[in-house]
């Protein structure tokens, strides 16, 4: 009788341990969170509730992520470019349409229910749920390892193994490029597991495509897991080390100096384009600044963004080697098939205008700071079946191309 109660005595005593073991590992980590919440959301002179959920903070310019860098504590915000690419006026940031006729609109949700004042950049609140999404803590607002897209140089190339992230891009190589710009259209794609995105964007890239790579990004997601919502909505990114350690989404680490108060990274774009029906497109500028090296991003004409500076990118000190346009979604294969996730529309660039998505006016900036056509365009999809890309040039859309696909069908098992 003794040894029983001996042993159920240690049976509960493990059993209170274990219990206060993982009770510690909780408050650790809600001790974690509480401090990556104070990091991320900075003090707001104003907030904004949207209509969608979000909580807009008006943040002063000078309080914002970027200055919480060591290199950044005597940094003197530059407040404009100091030169812009010359032919870009003349474009709206946000267009509807049926045909191929257009007129600006609103842009983002939040706008409806107020505006940030002068002085202050407005930054998408992170919430608790935010945080406790994420695989770790310190992983939110990151992207995995090798999600660029490498077209490929040699026939044992295997990309979709490697990341099981999947492309459909159009790109240039082979020059110095300072800079690139599109007009994109926006949709709302669906997405199969909370784990998968699907994307539209620009890349300009620097060094080779191992460890070293640098990447400045920025166009539309829908991504659950970093919004908790299928939102479409406007986003940057940045890495100089192939997404090893460095580099974020947004404002969610030290790196992009944000100038507007009217555009919110990561906020949704209002309103989608509708398959048959009313096509919505944004156009987006990234370029360097000849003067001062750092990289700049323009949404629309109306609305220079802000800058990552120049010390962020060792590999695009002087140029890009190479941009890509086009859409990229994540492929989890977690029934051990196809991700039936949509790339832009979800229908396949055969389909065209009001069906498709696309991207029109692709340019790049030149040596001499200039807009141009970007000569040598070529296209790169790891599964045409999936996902596919369709370039052409005419009048006023320039260089185009149609991309996209739903994913898992009868010939993408």
């Amino acid at each position: 009788m003794a040894f029983c109660f001996w042993v159920l005595l240690l049976f509960v005593t493990n059993i209170v341990l274990i219990s206060a073991g993982r009770s510690g590992v909780v408050s650790q980590n809600l001790l974690q969170v509480k401090k990556q919440l104070k990091q991320l959301n900075k003090p707001a002179v104003k907030f904004i509730k949207s209509p969608d959920g979000d909580i807009i903070d008006c943040v002063h310019v000078s309080h914002q992520p970027a200055f919480d860098h060591p290199l950044m504590q005597n940094h003197t915000i530059q407040m404009r470019p100091t030169f812009h690419p010359e032919g870009v006026l003349g474009e709206s940031t946000i267009k509807v349409s049926s045909s191929k006729s257009s007129k600006p609109i609103v842009t983002q949700l939040w706008h409806t229910k107020g505006s940030c004042p002068e002085g202050t950049i407005p930054m998408r609140r992170t919430k608790k749920k935010d945080l406790l999404r994420a695989s770790t803590i310190k992983s939110y607002g990151k992207k995995v390892h090798k999600s660029i897209p490498q077209p490929p140089r040699s026939s044992d190339l295997d990309f979709i193994s490697q990341s099981g992230h999947q492309h459909a891009i159009a790109y240039v190589e082979g020059d110095k490029y300072y800079g690139a710009k599109a007009t994109l259209n926006v949709w709302e794609p669906k997405i199969q597991q909370p784990n998968e995105f699907s994307l539209s964007q620009i890349w300009i890239l620097g060094g080779s495509f191992g460890e070293d790579l640098n990447s400045i990004e920025a166009g539309w997601q829908v991504s659950e897991d970093l919004y908790g919502d299928n939102n479409t909505r406007l986003f940057t990114y940045w890495t100089s080390d192939a997404y090893q350690a460095t580099g974020c989404y947004n404002l969610l680490c030290s790196g992009f100096i944000q100038i507007n108060n009217e555009i919110a990274m990561g906020a949704s774009i209002y309103p989608v384009s509708g398959y048959q029906g009313s096509q919505y497109d944004i156009n987006i500028l990234l370029w360097k600044d000849p003067k001062e090296g750092n990289w700049w991003m323009q949404f629309g004409n109306n609305y220079v963004l802000g800058y990552w500076p120049a010390f962020l990118f060792p590999y695009l000190s002087d140029s890009a080697s190479m941009i890509e346009w086009g859409g990229e979604v994540v492929n989890s294969e977690s029934e051990g098939q196809h991700t039936s996730t949509q790339m832009g529309s979800g229908h396949f660039p055969d389909e065209g205008f009001g069906k498709a998505s696309y991207f029109r006016n692709i340019q790049i900036v030149d040596g001499s700071n200039n807009l141009r056509d970007p000569k040598g365009i070529a296209t790169f999809t790891e599964q045409p079946n999936c996902y596919d890309v369709k370039t052409g040039k005419m009048g006023d859309w320039g260089n185009y191309f149609y991309y996209g696909g739903p994913g898992r069908n009868p010939n993408c098992p």
